[in-house]
């Protein structure tokens, strides 16, 4: 299993409902629930990962189907 190092945004300060976010394996970006560290993490590759923080960025939203 990779060496996931996690790390949270400076926007969070000390608080321990964060998500954290580990992008030190070139292949996976790995993204945890801070309350649970040893619980499982959702994995996406770089690309989709910088597409995620894109869409957020730009306020972006998909549509559901009714």
């Amino acid at each position: 299993m990779p060496d996931f190092r996690y790390r949270k945004s400076s926007y969070s300060d000390q608080v321990a409902e964060c998500v954290e976010v580990a992008t030190n394996i070139p292949t996976t970006v790995a993204i945890r629930d801070s309350k649970h560290p040893t619980g499982p993490s959702l994995r996406v590759t770089p690309t989709a990962w910088t597409a995620f923080q894109r869409t957020v960025r730009e306020g972006l939203t998909c549509d559901q189907p009714d």
